[in-house]
């Protein structure tokens, strides 16, 4: 008898011989992968949905945004004053951008809904938010009774909390503040879960069911991100990194040498007297409200920003664990995006949680795609000292690293985090060096856009950059688009 026969019963009970079953095929785990995991921000990223969707639908798979929830500025920071959690705008942005489109007045008028934000002045705020709470506002128009009684319910469910949260120090500030925030802070608070309020809204959504929005990290706590400047400065809370209401002031954290304290005007007179959601001795810089700010025509960095991490309360450094479903995402993907967006506010903060590193590095995530920014802003300065694209890169590779828990790798070892580059070229956009990058094992794609007014072009043409990602990506169907000139360049 060989000797991997076995003696099986038959059904008499006698012995017969039989070969061991032959072992299937070993089938690679990367075969199998066919998701998209897209990382960015908000709003500079809606613009791309549409693209995104694109390739997914060319493929027949799942696409997964992983959205940060580290913003504090704008109506997001008076929701973190007074009831603490994260940082959800970015998440309800998206969340209503993939709204489809079908052309009924309901679905309009859900948008309408959840983007709407209230006036400037505090009074005519809340005197519209009374309006809204009561189904007296034309917002409501058209949209059914069931949903309507739906959404009403949890919008007087946040509007309880305010009152419970009322103080004589401290009361809650509805100007600029959105509806779809509102919402989404009333569902988490009345669930428990920050998770289930994403599913609620995106149930009202009706986003599509291959298509995920999630929070980097899943929680119901305020986590904040501080960044650390080449001169040894540190700045706190995204909102001072990004676009800050006042000039830019670093404050004491982690790893800082040098600071220049706030200044006196920015401190509440004894923060610890109001009673807010922030613990006793937290950083003000974290606490001061940031509804007003302006993403036009900010300042400098006094330097470059070097890393990126998360601080608690009081600006010490902790290392979070990313959201399971975003690893899990990630593990069943075999192409990661880099969208455009804010580098170090809106990319960064979901790299550089732990597991995140080491999903992506995985050589069964077979494209690392970075889709550079058109134009340069205030986290890729500064203006005397521009970031190119290189400078793009290593910035995804060393949080990349540091996500894992390693130092900053060598310029050998970005091709991990980092296999292809997407960019336009143009007095505005970041410069990048392809024969460089060639040489470390990263490809790079020329686009053509349209150009504006002036005649400088600083966004992707749609149809263009589709193609050149479903070029990296491959498809399923493979047809010919006769209909748009060549925007593509190798």
């Amino acid at each position: 008898m060989a000797p991997d026969a076995l003696q099986l019963p038959n059904s008499q009970g006698e012995h017969r011989s039989a070969r061991a079953a032959s072992p299937a095929r070993a089938v690679s785990p990367g075969s199998t992968r066919t998701g998209i995991v897209v990382f960015s921000g908000g709003s500079a990223a809606n613009n791309l949905v549409d693209v995104f969707e694109s390739v997914r639908a060319a493929n027949g798979t799942s696409l997964s945004y992983v959205i940060p929830i580290s913003d504090n500025g704008g109506s997001t920071s008076e929701i973190i004053r007074v009831f603490g959690g994260p940082g959800i705008g970015d998440v309800r942005s998206r969340l209503v951008r993939l709204i489809p489109d079908d052309g009924s007045s309901e679905t309009t008028a859900i948008k309408h809904l959840f983007n709407h934000r209230l006036p400037k002045l505090a009074a005519e705020a809340r005197s519209e938010w009374f309006d809204i709470l009561e189904a007296s506002h034309p917002l409501w128009r058209d949209i059914s009774s069931p949903k309507r009684e739906l959404i009403r319910s949890y919008l007087n469910s946040f509007n309880l909390e305010v009152v419970k949260r009322m103080r004589p120090s401290s009361r809650f500030d509805f100007s600029r503040a959105s509806v779809g925030n509102l919402f989404l802070t009333g569902a988490r608070l009345f669930t428990g879960s920050f998770e289930a309020a994403v599913y609620l809204l995106s149930s009202i959504c009706a986003v599509p069911e291959r298509v995920a929005v999630l929070p980097a990290l899943n929680t119901n706590f305020a986590l904040h991100i501080a960044a650390g400047l080449t001169n040894g400065d540190v700045i706190t809370g995204q909102n001072d990194i990004s676009h800050p209401s006042l000039p830019t002031a670093a404050v004491p954290g982690v790893g800082s040498t040098i600071h220049t304290p706030a200044p006196s005007e920015y401190d509440t007179e004894d923060p610890d007297k109001i009673e807010d959601a922030n613990l006793p001795g937290s950083l003000p810089a974290l606490r001061r409200p940031a509804i007003n700010f302006s993403k036009e025509q900010d300042e400098d960095l006094p330097s470059r920003i070097e890393r990126i991490w998360y601080i608690n309360p009081y600006g010490q450094e902790i290392r979070m664990a990313a959201n399971p479903r975003v690893l899990e995402a990630i593990n069943t993907s075999n192409t990661v995006v880099y969208s455009i967006g804010s580098l170090f506010t809106s990319l960064i903060p979901n790299l550089v949680l732990k597991g995140v590193g080491e999903a992506i590095a995985s050589p069964f995530v077979r494209n690392k795609i970075l889709i550079l920014n058109g134009t340069l802003d205030r986290e890729s300065g500064p203006s005397t000292q521009p970031f190119t694209g290189l400078d793009f890169v290593r910035a995804i590779a060393n949080a990349c690293a540091d996500s894992r828990g390693l130092p900053p790798p060598e310029e050998e070892q970005y091709s991990l985090y980092v296999s292809h580059v997407i960019y336009l070229e143009s007095a505005i956009s970041p410069i990048v060096d392809k024969p460089r990058l060639a040489q470390i094992g990263i490809d790079s794609t020329r686009l053509y856009g349209p150009k504006d007014a002036s005649g400088v072009v600083g966004r992707y043409d749609a149809k263009a950059l589709a193609q050149a990602l479903e070029t990296i990506v491959g498809r399923k169907s493979v047809r010919l688009d006769r209909s748009r000139r060549n925007t593509l360049v190798g």
